[in-house]
């Protein structure tokens, strides 16, 4: 029952129930559509509602200041009008003052005009489907499941609006660049049975690769432990405090310049077959991250790195910045500008303009687009664009990617969206593609194969 209030007291209603793990319906498969351009998968802009709970340090403080210290990617004449707008609701009610004093459970909600990045536009082979799992090939560049920047270019969304295949449970994951053989369970009894296997070390995975220079003939076997350096922008490296690895390889075939390796994990740490090879010295020739300068002239060959992690970083940022491909790095310019002013917002999942309560969030595989301010458009605090906004209350319709005047979630245009004001050079299907590839998962009970990759044959050259 709710209490009694005492005068100018502010209700706030217990906490909703979520249900466990990720789960997609009609409606959100219908949020936007998709097109295809120079061999591209592209998103329509759509709006979309990020949530999030009040946070424990939260409590007693006023949304302004939380805002002002936590949340810089957005100067405070963004939020402010944002709620003039009525895209901040507090409790489900629309936020009148940034002033108003947060509370234990309090709930806020966020509607934002989110852009998605582009992947490639291969299309996804289903290898098998049963009563039981759905078997893919994975392309490279797309996120298994919504994460980061990415929900509708994923391989979950695809499934379920190209294929009909819902309520999908994960079994395991490849990072985006990574493409093969990608499982999903159809009932929870299923992954369960299945994670047992993963878990002990039951399922035997090999993988295909093309690395730099001649790697040796006979097999070599790499138990290097690895750390991570970076979860947002997913860096590791060799170091005696990191985990337990084992990487077994074996060549394939060497065309004077490049090899095809096996690999056969026995463990599963993050990038563990791409720092393995690394620390080798044949890293995977078009690694955007183990395959850099950054990493010194032996491009961290027997764990030589000679930098600091924060040095590390910066160098990997700053070499992807000059080619303007931060979007294979997987960070933006404003990611790097938030992060550098504020050392407090922490993760993505944090921030009430980021944060979707609904779904998990994986920093290793949260990939951003690179962007480039156009000097034509007018900054958020300008007047004129605040004066647009008051003139737009409701969403509206506009013109989008494709010329065409469509519905609010099609494509148009929006004033208080930076991402609408930026000019951004698209990645071309080449560098959207890593040359690793999950050739075979074999477990107790199953065994899935897919074709060898184009790149992987023997006598293939650049």
């Amino acid at each position: 029952k709710k209490r009694r209030l005492a005068a100018g007291e502010r209700y706030v209603p217990p906490p909703r129930r979520l249900s466990a793990g990720v789960s997609f319906g009609a409606a959100h498969f219908a949020e936007t559509s998709y097109y295809f351009e120079a061999g591209l998968r592209k998103v329509r802009p759509y709006y979309f509602d990020f949530q999030t709970y009040c946070k424990g340090r939260w409590v007693g403080r006023s949304l302004l200041h939380v805002f002002s210290t936590e949340f810089r990617a957005q100067p405070l004449a963004y939020y402010r009008a944002a709620a003039r707008a009525g895209r901040l609701r507090l409790n489900e009610e629309p936020v009148r003052d940034l002033d108003v004093v947060l509370k234990n459970n309090d709930f806020l909600r966020n509607t934002v005009h989110r852009h998605e990045p582009p992947v490639t536009a291969q299309p996804i082979q289903i290898l098998v489907e049963d009563d039981e799992v759905v078997v893919v090939d994975k392309p490279s560049s797309l996120p298994v499941h919504p994460c980061g920047r990415f929900r509708h270019n994923t391989v979950i969304f695809i499934l379920g609006k190209e294929h009909n295949l819902k309520e999908l449970h994960t079994i395991h994951r490849l990072d985006r660049m990574t493409s093969g053989v990608l499982m999903f369970a159809k009932t929870a009894e299923v992954s369960k049975r299945i994670d047992e296997q993963v878990r002990e070390r039951q399922l035997e995975k090999e993988y295909v690769c093309r690395v730099v220079g001649e790697f040796p003939e006979h097999e070599v076997v790499c138990e290097e432990p690895i750390l991570v350096v970076s979860y947002k922008v997913g860096v590791c490296r060799v170091d005696p405090k990191g985990k337990f690895c084992k990487t077994i390889f074996q060549r394939l075939s060497y065309n004077g310049k490049t090899s095809v390796v096996k690999c056969l994990p026995h463990t599963g740490r993050t990038h563990q077959i791409r720092v393995h090879l690394q620390y080798l010295g044949h890293p995977i020739v078009n690694d955007p991250i183990y395959n850099m300068e950054a990493w010194g002239p032996d491009r961290g060959k027997g764990g030589k790195i000679n930098k600091t992690d924060e040095e590390l970083l910066k160098a990997l940022v700053e070499e992807h910045r000059s080619k303007q491909s931060l979007e294979i790095l997987g960070i933006s310019e404003e990611d790097l500008n938030a992060n550098a002013e504020n050392k407090d917002c922490g993760n993505s999942g944090d921030c009430p303009a980021q944060a979707d309560v609904s779904e998990n969030s994986c920093p290793a595989e949260d990939t951003r687009h690179p962007e480039r301010r156009d000097p034509t458009a007018c900054p958020l605090n300008s007047d004129s664009n605040l004066e647009t906004l008051e003139k737009n209350k409701e969403f509206g319709s506009c013109e989008n990617q494709d010329g065409q005047t469509g519905e609010k979630s099609s494509g148009e245009k929006d004033p208080l969206c930076v991402e609408c004001k930026i000019t951004r050079r698209d990645p071309s299907p080449k560098e959207l593609v890593m040359y690793l590839h999950a050739l075979r998962y074999k477990g107790a009970e199953f065994e899935y194969c897919s074709k060898m990759p184009e790149w992987a044959t023997e006598g293939w050259e650049e």
